[in-house]
Parts: structure tokens; C-alpha cells; sequence
């Protein structure tokens, strides 16, 4: 991940701590103050981002270290280590206690409350949340129009765990606000207490899918996912650029990082060189390709007799660009 884009996220990640503190802060004497079953599940919510966003700024600090004796690689999966942990906090705190106190408060009787402070923290509440989400979105719109592609899919499928987890969890508080508000209004239409706790069951369950997703996302990174087929053709060509590269029989590419990625190439260099030669133009040629920003390490080796070589466009393409 380069530096600009390793600020830009702690930016973000920063952001959005200050905003969910104070929301949380708002929402939790809303909560005191009304009752709501709904607002006390969004005030758990936001508790539960709170401590997330403490996760992901380790992994931004975690994730950016350089590479080192026992990490030749890098520290880049420390980030998906991090951003794993946030996520199951999302899931075990946030969700699991608002399902839990709606559960409880379905079978409670009507209860006094102030619908107005309510609705004011929910308003305050809404304007922090929707600061921090423009500010997670303008940054994924800026990298995703640069490599051409949309920018939930940038979010959701590329490779910046921190980033993803402050869209989403900005996301699902804006909508939980809105779960929370409606329950409310239901509440003081109708006087049927049980909305307020159905409105705090339905954002546990809200919590418990984002959390799932962002896991799962996390888990494929872990386990070494590899580069869509688009990604893989941008590399060969950036390859076969290379005038000392003649041809590509074999690209093996898989992320180490947020943006950075490991390749293992069998290539056939132009000329006919001896061996001794031979060694020294592939390390010339890794050092050349290491300096693409992408590139964390590439290790090059020569290609067997009669391997065929590999053609940008061959494989299934997309719009996909490196993330």
C-alpha cells in the first residue's frame, strides 16, 4: 500500500472514530433518557464501531510496516488480521446485544418516553454518521475511478481491509438509524411497545450480516486470495513492457497486502544468453518490476523448453483493476 494511500485511510479510520464516539456518547443518554429498546441497540451499535475503529487503526499502523528478516514479504496481512478482529466485534458486541435486548423487550409493557430527544439524537446522529461515510466514500471514489471501476465494487472486492470496514459500518449505521427512527414513530402512533423491540432486533440482525461479510472478505485475503483475471492481464502487460522480457509461460499473482501483491513468473528473456548472464539479467529484471507500486516482490525464473507463452486477453476479463 503506498503512503498516500496508507494516510488517506488512517484519515478516514480517524474520522470515523471521532464521529462514532460521539454519537455513541448521544445515543447512550438518549437511551437513559427514553427507554427506547431501538435506541439502546444503536447506542450499542455505536459502542461496537467505536472499539472496531481502535482494530483498524492497528492495522493501518500494523499493515504499513516495511519488510523485514521474517517478513520478506511485508506486514500487509496484518491489516486483514486486525480488520478480522473489528468485524467479530461488530458481530459479538453490537449485534449480539441488540438482538438480545429486543428479544427482552418484546415481552415489556409500555413504557414512558421522550420521543423528541429521541428523534434529535437519532438527527445529530445521522449528520456524524453521514460526515464520516462522504469521507470513506470520497476516498473510494477517488482510487476507483482511477482504475476504472465502481465504487461499492472497489470497496467490497479490492484489497484495502480498513477502508471496507469503515464503509460498511458507516453504511449499516445510517440504515440502523433509520430501522431505529421508524421504530420509534411506530411506537408513538400506535403505542405498541413491541415495535421499539422489533426495531432493535432487526439492527442486531443488520450488525450480524455486515459483521459476516466483512469476515469472510478478511478470510479470503488471509488464506492468499489471488488477482481477478483483469488484474493479472494489467500485470502481464506491464511484463511484457519490459524489453529485456521476451515472453511469459507462467504468472502466479496473489495479494500480501492492501494493494500489494506477490508474483511468481517463469518468463524467457530476449537473446540467448549463458547462464551466468543469465542469472544477473533476471535479477535486473525483478529489480525493474519491483518498482511498480503494486509489486510487494517478484521472483522470476526461466521458462521450460516448449512452455507456451501467455497472451494478455486470454483469460475472462473484466473491468477490475488493481486495488
Amino acid at each position: 500500500m503506498s503512503e498516500q494511500a496508507s494516510n488517506g485511510s488512517t484519515v478516514t479510520v480517524i474520522i470515523a472514530f471521532v464521529a462514532n464516539l460521539a454519537v455513541a456518547i448521544a445515543k447512550t443518554i438518549a437511551a437513559i433518557i427514553t427507554g427506547s429498546a431501538a435506541l439502546v441497540a444503536e447506542a450499542a451499535h455505536s459502542w461496537a464501531d467505536t472499539g472496531n475503529e481502535i482494530f483498524l487503526l492497528v492495522a493501518e499502523r500494523r499493515g504499513a510496516k516495511p519488510a523485514d528478516a521474517k517478513h520478506p514479504l511485508g506486514h500487509g496481512r496484518e491489516a486483514y488480521v486486525w480488520s478480522m478482529f473489528a468485524a467479530f466485534g461488530l458481530f459479538s458486541v453490537g449485534s449480539a446485544v441488540s438482538i438480545w435486548h429486543g428479544i427482552q423487550s418484546l415481552s415489556a409493557g409500555e413504557a414512558e418516553t421522550s420521543y423528541l430527544v429521541g428523534y434529535i439524537v437519532l438527527g445529530l446522529s445521522a449528520l456524524f454518521e453521514g460526515f464520516s461515510f462522504i469521507q470513506s466514500v470520497r476516498q473510494a471514489r477517488g482510487r476507483a475511478v482511477r482504475l476504472r471501476r465502481h465504487t461499492v465494487d472497489y470497496v467490497m472486492n479490492g484489497s484495502n481491509p480498513t477502508l471496507r470496514a469503515v464503509f460498511a459500518e458507516d453504511a449499516a449505521a445510517l440504515i440502523g438509524i433509520a430501522i431505529a427512527f421508524l421504530a420509534m414513530l411506530l411506537h408513538q402512533i400506535t403505542g405498541i411497545a413491541a415495535f421499539d423491540a422489533i426495531g432493535s432486533i432487526l439492527v442486531g440482525v443488520l450488525l450480524g450480516i455486515v459483521a459476516i461479510v466483512l469476515m469472510d472478505r478478511n478470510r479470503r485475503f488471509l488464506v492468499g486470495e489471488t488477482v481477478s483475471p483483469a488484474v493479472r492481464d494489467d500485470l502481464l502487460e506491464s511484463m511484457l513492457e519490459n524489453p529485456s522480457i521476451a515472453s511469459v509461460s507462467y504468472l502466479h499473482i496473489e495479494f500480501v497486502g492492501a494493494g500489494r501483491v506477490y508474483v511468481v513468473a517463469a518468463i524467457d528473456l530476449t537473446g540467448d544468453d549463458r547462464e551466468s548472464a543469465l542469472a544477473l539479467r533476471l535479477r535486473e529484471a525483478e529489480v525493474e518490476l519491483e518498482k511498480l507500486p503494486m509489486i510487494q516482490e517478484v521472483v522470476l525464473t526461466p521458462s521450460a523448453p516448449g512452455r507456451k507463452s501467455l497472451e494478455v486477453g486470454s483469460a475472462d476479463t473484466g473491468p477490475e483493476q488493481l486495488s
